[in-house]
This record gives C-alpha cells, sequence and structure tokens, in this order.
C-alpha cells in the first residue's frame, strides 16, 4: 500500500505528494491478520479447563473469544519485515467503526492522532508528519492547521483505508477469513504470566517465522498478546486488552477542529 494516511492533498503547484510507505493503521490489522493465516486462531469454542485443552483446542477457543468482542484496545511496535520500518500504534476500536488512538511511525518520521466517531473523523499529524509523509506543501498546510484537528467525513475515499481500520469489524473479518491455513506444527507452551494474566502460549512456526499467541488462561480465553520473530527481519509485538470496554465518546470540539476540505481546496501557500 502506498500514499499517506491523509491521502493526496494538493499543493500551491497542483501535485500530489507520494509515499511508499505502508499506511501505518493498518499495522496491527496485518498482524493478526497474519496471525491467522498461520493458523493460530480458529474454530469451534470448548468448554473444558484450558488446562486440558489441546494446542488447537485453545487456539480455537482463542479465536472464538476475539470475534465476539465488541471493543478493544491494540497496542503494537515493531515491524512486520519486508524492508518495513519499525512504528507503533495505540489504538481503542468497536464494532461500529469508531475509534480513538494514535500512530507513531517511529524514527522521528512523525505521528497522528485519530478519532473516529458516527459519521466523521479528526486527524492531528504532528509537525515530523507534515514534513515527512507530506513533503510538498506540507509545512504550509501544518501552518493553516496549526494546534487544530483536521476534521473529514469518515467515508472520503483518501481515509478509507484507515477508517476500515478503525472497524473492529474489519480486523475480526480478516481473522475470520484467513484462519483455515493450518501448515506447521502448532505448540502448546506451559501456563505463565503476562503481568497479572495468567496465560498459555502457542506458537506456530513457518519456515523461519515464528509467531507466538499468549491465550488468557482465566475468564474468557482472549488472545492477549501476538508476537511476530523471523521472516524477512519481521520483529513484531501487539497487545490485545480492555474486550468490551467502550471506545471513549469524547471528540474535538469545533474550535479545535478544521475541516479537511478547506485545506486541500486551498492553491496557495498561506502568507
Amino acid at each position: 500500500m502506498t500514499g499517506s494516511p491523509l491521502g493526496s492533498p494538493r499543493t500551491s503547484s497542483g501535485r500530489s505528494p507520494q509515499s511508499g510507505r505502508r499506511r501505518p493503521a493498518v499495522w496491527a490489522a496485518a498482524l493478526l491478520m497474519g496471525a491467522a493465516g498461520t493458523g493460530v486462531l480458529g474454530g469451534v469454542a470448548h468448554a473444558e479447563d484450558i488446562d486440558h485443552l489441546t494446542a488447537q483446542q485453545i487456539a480455537d477457543r482463542s479465536r472464538d473469544a476475539l470475534l465476539e468482542a465488541r471493543s478493544v484496545h491494540v497496542t503494537s511496535r515493531g515491524d512486520l519485515g519486508r524492508g518495513g520500518k519499525p512504528m507503533s500504534l495505540d489504538l481503542t476500536l468497536d464494532r461500529h467503526g469508531n475509534c480513538k488512538g494514535s500512530v507513531d511511525l517511529g524514527e522521528s518520521r512523525g505521528s497522528v492522532l485519530i478519532v473516529k466517531r458516527g459519521d466523521d473523523v479528526w486527524l492531528k499529524p504532528d509537525a515530523d508528519f507534515w514534513k515527512n509523509q507530506v513533503p510538498n506543501g506540507g509545512s504550509a498546510f501544518a501552518a493553516i492547521v496549526g494546534d487544530r484537528y483536521l476534521k473529514a467525513p469518515a467515508d472520503s475515499p483518501r481515509l478509507r483505508g484507515l477508517t476500515k481500520t478503525c472497524d473492529l469489524d474489519t480486523v475480526q473479518k480478516l481473522v475470520s477469513d484467513n484462519a483455515n491455513d493450518d501448515s506447521g506444527t502448532l505448540n502448546k507452551g506451559e501456563k505463565t504470566t503476562l503481568g497479572d494474566t495468567p496465560v498459555v502460549p502457542l506458537t506456530r512456526m513457518r519456515g523461519d517465522t515464528t509467531l507466538t499467541v499468549d491465550v488468557a488462561a482465566t475468564g474468557k480465553p482472549y488472545p492477549v498478546r501476538l508476537t511476530l520473530r523471523g521472516g524477512e527481519g519481521a520483529d513484531a509485538v501487539v497487545n490485545l486488552s480492555d474486550f468490551d470496554v467502550p471506545v471513549p465518546r469524547n471528540t474535538p470540539s469545533a474550535s479545535e477542529s478544521y475541516d479537511v476540505s478547506a485545506l486541500l481546496a486551498r492553491t496557495s501557500s498561506p502568507v
């Protein structure tokens, strides 16, 4: 995928800035999709005590628990290999397409605050983002917007990649649609703890890539951490928490917002 998460705003010369980077907001979804594609998550739930379940049965329960969640808090860091760059994400999202959080591209390449509620989305890039992700006109746009959020319709084609990722249904569908590949060996590790949470680690190796999913051993068997190692330099961690905790409802006020259509209509740099 290419292009800035803000789309392709025009500069005073009418040109669109170009970028060869992966859209950062889909980073966690991509890793979740990768987890599903390795067969770590998938199947039908069982009711037995997790201590007596096989690795596949635990994976089955974990997938069902994730698919039933109404909202989740996702944090991630690292990179997926394939020539990518390390980045991080901190996002709470739900089945209604609401989300709130941030994306950091790392290495001083910029970060963006994100709020999506109903039919609207707000984005607040920092100075490094304007400089690196919108090289043609970014400084001019930053001067116009100042310390405000860019407000746009959530169905804007420029923002489709971002807004689709804000919808938990999109993430869950990626898991569901890619959960049938069971190549490699799935192993169940010894019960341990992740912070204060008892977990059972499930590990699958495919070629030189190792994916580990830590599944909660008490309560609902949610996948609470996914770790990807190897595979063309992949080194990434995704943490999942606060299942079914609603996305915060507060949004930027009118005085804190700048309409993106007004920004894109600008044909000259601010005085």
